[in-house]
């Protein structure tokens, strides 16, 4: 579909980045899934049911680190389909979590938002990595003032809790953030703590139009022309 854009709204001063699927391209797990169930559309399954059980452990007023969490769904599925998922099937999870590459339109995306004069912060539903997430090794850190984590709340997007916790970080109202994110309940949840919100649409996602649900100011289908509508904006 074309990029819409509501040209009413002002422009933000910072743009908050979701990581997994918005910045890094999942595909990158895919041999893993192959191997171990013969499909690549198992790896959807298993990031669909790590995101519900994000969801459900938060609204349970429960918390377990995304790491645990994605390993701990990936048995789960693992055990609806009959196979035995050992130690070094975790092991390589961990491993190719770590090693994602960025979307093909990310980098130039970045550089020209940061060109026109924008603050780039990311806040992801993972855990801060010791060893360094793929943020940090593939060099897509650089461009990104703070990074920030739903574990500092220790609840998952996309409660209120985690996007109070940016704005109130980075001692802004909610209305000078905008989210980036390719998943509609994100930019939901932050629209409904008063941010903006962009929607990429990478494969597979589009927003949910319902009336009563806040729609993303931003619609568009890669990376490109979310940052040409956010720096028009600025003009």
């Amino acid at each position: 579909m074309p990029d819409q854009v509501q040209p009413s709204v002002i422009a933000p001063s910072f743009i908050v980045f979701d990581v997994n699927e918005t910045l890094l391209d999942l595909s990158g797990l895919e041999p893993l899934f192959v191997r171990l169930f013969g499909e690549a559309r198992a790896l959807q399954d298993w990031f669909n049911q790590l995101l519900l059980y994000a969801q459900s452990v938060t609204l349970a007023g429960l918390y377990v680190a995304f790491p645990q969490l994605g390993a701990g769904t990936l048995r789960m599925l693992g055990e609806t389909r009959g196979i035995a998922i050992e130690t070094s099937d975790l092991n390589e999870l961990r491993a190719r979590m770590r090693d994602l590459a960025p979307h093909d339109d990310v980098v130039p995306a970045l550089q020209r938002l940061r060109g026109a004069g924008l603050r780039l912060v990311t806040l992801s539903n993972s855990a801060p990595d010791p060893q360094g997430g793929p943020l940090e090794r593939s060099g897509l850190d650089v461009h990104f003032e703070r990074m920030f984590s739903v574990d500092a709340v220790h609840r998952y997007k996309p409660a209120p809790e985690t996007y109070r916790h940016v704005a109130a970080a980075l001692d802004v109202a909610p209305g000078e953030l905008c989210l980036v994110a390719a998943h509609g309940w994100d930019t939901i949840g932050a629209q409904a703590a008063g941010w903006m919100a962009a929607l990429v649409q990478r494969p597979g996602h589009a927003a949910l139009r319902l009336p009563g649900v806040p729609q993303p100011e931003i619609v568009s289908n890669g990376l490109s022309g979310v940052a040409d509508q956010i720096i028009r904006r600025r003009l």
